[in-house]
């Protein structure tokens, strides 16, 4: 009863938004057909029918990175797999991030939605709640990587017990730093809040701000927001805490002397990357995926990592992706794919290009990580990084959070009244 009270208060928050929005996903195409070789043939008619080639099964999977590197990669291993079977035919569509789970709602109370996504792994079991994605659990059972997944990563993509998806990648977040622009500032790599906030400072000026980070109102602004909260004690459903409104005070405090630029609240992660390529960033909040990219774009630049200062204790937040498979006609044709994409050798041949770890046991003990100098920061970190959630209600917990760091960036409230208005909403989230 609870999934068809969702589905249809999706339905009534977006049937005003359908009007003036296209549908960008294929329509399903039906199961590749089959053809009996046991049967005799017994007129020329039905050998030609036998003879014919089956028609594919064409899915398509939608994402949001807005990288252009991971686009590329993603397009090449899709290429991969189309050419490696001749059933299916895969597809790719991209979504802005702010945009993604807006058209997610829209696809599902229009049921025109694609076969795969790529989702941020604390979405999940919001949308399997609505029941956005198919129940796989007998499908992958027989699979020997399935015990290889780290748990949590793997219940991410639960709900009830049951598995709606596999898990991409994880990831986290640490301090990146312009090694030249510290030495040139005499600044040390900041260790404590205390610390940072000297750091920034003395590194501001002449166009340069010495601290940024993605302050966005999407999940991309909670993720980012969300070592600070931990590291200083806190908890994302108790926002409104002491600890909570201290995590609130260090960004506000950042941006009124000048060390955080305001228009962090307008900026995604990639583009805190490129203000920290074009050296007007000194240090940034950021994770793994970008170090390809620097490694490429920006070879001359001089920069390093390290854990993000702390307060009471070391803090960072567990990211990642999940493949959810959509409740749809093509689930085993999608599922095909899983099978495909998560299998050793082609995992192996791609998570690391995009910055992420493997979300197996097995496998993130692979030396590319380990004994990398820059890459070995962000394995230490997963040691204090937090999931976010997982939980039915995590996106309106994200939302109040992100529109609670929103309006202490511009000043209309106050860190204590911005957490305690945020506490009032997860409040109410929470006893829905």
């Amino acid at each position: 009863m609870k999934k068809v009270i969702s589905l249809l208060l999706v339905s009534m928050l977006v049937i005003g938004l359908m009007a003036g929005c296209g549908s960008t996903a294929a329509n399903p195409a039906p199961a590749a057909s089959t053809v009996d070789s046991a049967a005799p043939a017994s007129t020329p008619a039905a050998e030609a029918t036998a003879a014919a080639p089956a028609e594919k099964a064409k899915i398509t999977l939608w994402y949001y990175w807005e990288n252009k590197d991971h686009q590329s990669i993603l397009a090449g291993l899709c290429k991969d797999y189309n050419a490696s079977q001749s059933n299916i035919e895969l597809t790719t569509e991209y979504t802005p991030f702010a945009d993604f789970k807006k058209q997610l709602s829209i696809g599902l109370a229009a049921s025109k939605l694609p076969d795969l996504v790529l989702i941020d792994n604390p979405d999940m079991a919001a949308y399997s709640a609505m029941g956005l994605f198919a129940d796989i659990t007998d499908k992958v059972s027989s699979m020997p990587s399935l015990s290889q997944y780290f748990d949590g990563p793997l219940n991410s993509c639960k709900l009830d017990g049951k598995l709606y998806g596999l898990p991409f990648g994880s990831n986290d977040l640490a301090l990146y730093y312009n090694t030249d622009m510290l030495t040139a500032a005499g600044v040390a790599v900041p260790t404590t809040w205390d610390e940072l906030k000297v750091a920034a400072k003395k590194l501001t000026g002449n166009g340069v701000t010495g601290l940024g980070e993605s302050n966005v109102k999407t999940e991309e602004g909670t993720f980012q927001f969300i070592p600070w909260l931990i590291s200083a004690g806190g908890d994302p459903t108790k926002v409104d805490s002491e600890a909570g409104i201290k995590a609130f005070t260090l960004i506000s405090d950042l941006v009124k002397d000048g060390s955080m630029s305001k228009e962090s609240m307008n900026w995604v992660q990639s583009d805190v990357l490129k203000q920290f390529m074009a050296k007007k960033v000194a240090m940034m909040i950021n994770g793994p995926w970008q170090v390809p990219t620097l490694k490429s774009d920006a070879p001359d630049l001089k920069w390093s990592v390290a854990l993000i200062p702390k307060d009471a204790k070391y803090a960072s937040c567990l990211g990642g992706e999940n493949w959810g498979v959509v409740n749809g006609k093509n689930v085993d044709a999608t599922v095909d794919f899983l099978k495909y994409i998560t299998s050793d050798s082609v995992y192996m041949s791609y998570i690391g290009k995009f910055g992420y770890f493997p979300s197996r046991k097995d496998l993130a003990a692979d030396k590319q990580w380990t004994d990398d100098p820059i890459y070995k920061v962000f394995v230490d970190e997963l040691n204090y990084a937090v999931p976010r959630g997982p939980s039915p209600k995590w996106p309106e917990l994200s939302n109040a959070v992100s529109q609670a760091l929103q309006e202490v960036i511009t000043g209309s409230k106050t860190p204590e009244a911005a957490a305690k208005d945020a506490q009032v909403t997860i409040d109410a989230a929470l006893k829905q």
